[in-house]
């Protein structure tokens, strides 16, 4: 946080930030955090815990208004509870593009929409009740962020998407339940344009 004021007030006495454009590249960097916000499974009693990791975007710029970003991060590890009590873990990575409508702005803040897809894949899962599985999903995703530029090149970035993740849950080769994910995932970080 202290970083991000740092940024916002040398946003505002410099001036210097020009508009994306057409071709432009914005690569972001920070700490991404998944936060699972669905039901769970078994009436809410399997449940899946927040995590934070290093968050990678890209967004390539096809117009002065539209750009293609995509969503990748170092592989999220999350507690798999039931009933409040912690009976494994699991590792996922959740690769997402989306389609940005960048709105015109100020020189200073650039703030975006998008639209997209998301897959995540489980792997690495563990269980204390047994062989735990949990399948891979595809779901729509959707976000909302802001650049706001310190000069040409750098500035700092905040982003919030929403994912539709559900996976079937198995153990020992019989399907336990299906998983409501749906989380949240907050970004907050640096960003480069060139």
């Amino acid at each position: 946080m202290k970083l991000l004021s740092i940024f916002t007030i040398g946003c505002l006495f410099s001036g210097a930030a020009s508009a994306h454009q057409a071709g432009d590249i914005i690569a972001r960097a920070g700490v991404a955090t998944v936060d699972p916000a669905g039901d769970g499974a078994l009436n809410g009693a399997l449940d899946v815990k927040s995590n934070s990791q290093l968050g990678l975007t890209l967004t390539y710029m096809l117009s002065d208004d539209w750009g293609l970003g995509v969503l990748a991060a170092t592989p999220f590890k999350h507690d798999i509870t039931l009933a409040g009590k912690t009976i494994g873990t699991t590792k996922h990575l959740p690769p997402t593009i989306t389609a940005q409508y960048h709105f015109p702005a100020g020189e200073t803040l650039h703030p975006y929409l998008g639209l997209g897809v998301n897959y995540t894949q489980f792997f690495s899962e563990e269980s204390t009740l047994g062989d735990l599985t949990l399948d891979s999903s595809f779901g729509l995703a959707a976000e909302l962020g802001a650049d706001i530029n310190f000069n040409q090149h750098w500035g700092a970035n905040f982003a919030l998407w929403y994912i539709d993740i559900d996976t079937d849950a198995s153990l020992d080769g019989k399907k336990l339940a299906t998983v409501q994910i749906d989380p949240w995932v907050y970004n907050l970080g640096i960003s480069y344009s060139f």
